[in-house]
């Protein structure tokens, strides 16, 4: 929304047709692993899975929590996140990942699951009720991500890229 504020700007600035460049920004998508919304139906209802796969820093992991905080699970629904390591972030890593413990309970997030040996200092870090399981790879950790899962419930799937959650978000979608 950022991004195409200010092209919406740069249009305007540069006295352009800002109505056009509205339309076209209409018909962009969302490319994969970076924020887009699928609704998934199964027997039992519908769920929401927010795949955000291909990028993770604190900074992007607040925001999308903020994203998730807002979304309205349906029913008895839940708000869940799946979160891979934040990679590159030096040798504060560890805190950095335990601090996103408060912007997940701020968010009014149900469930957190977490995979990789980062996140393991924000699993330790989150309250009890909010540990929905840690594993140590991706692949151990869907199974339990796919039993957790129910109808009316909005699932985030974050992390950066060499933390390999895309195809946690991929096998929720599919």
């Amino acid at each position: 929304v950022i991004n195409s504020l200010a092209i919406l700007a740069a249009v305007a600035g540069l006295g352009a047709n800002l109505d056009a460049a509205a339309a076209a920004l209409g018909d962009v998508a969302i490319a994969r692993g970076r924020g887009r919304r699928h609704r998934i139906a199964t027997a039992a209802g519908e769920y929401v899975v927010i795949d955000d796969s291909y990028n993770a820093s604190p900074a992007s992991m607040r925001a999308a929590f903020e994203v998730l905080g807002a979304a309205h699970p349906q029913g008895t629904g839940r708000r869940l996140a799946v979160l891979g390591d934040m990679l590159e972030l030096g040798g504060d890593s560890e805190r950095l990942h335990a601090g996103l413990a408060r912007n997940l309970e701020s968010a009014d997030v149900d469930q957190v699951f977490t995979t990789g040996d980062l996140m393991a200092a924000l699993d330790a870090a989150l309250p009890a009720p909010m540990r929905g399981g840690h594993a140590a790879t991706p692949e151990l950790l869907l199974p339990i991500v796919l039993a957790a899962v129910q109808a009316g419930d909005v699932v985030l799937v974050k992390g950066s890229l060499g933390s390999r959650v895309g195809p946690i978000a991929e096998a929720l979608i599919n």
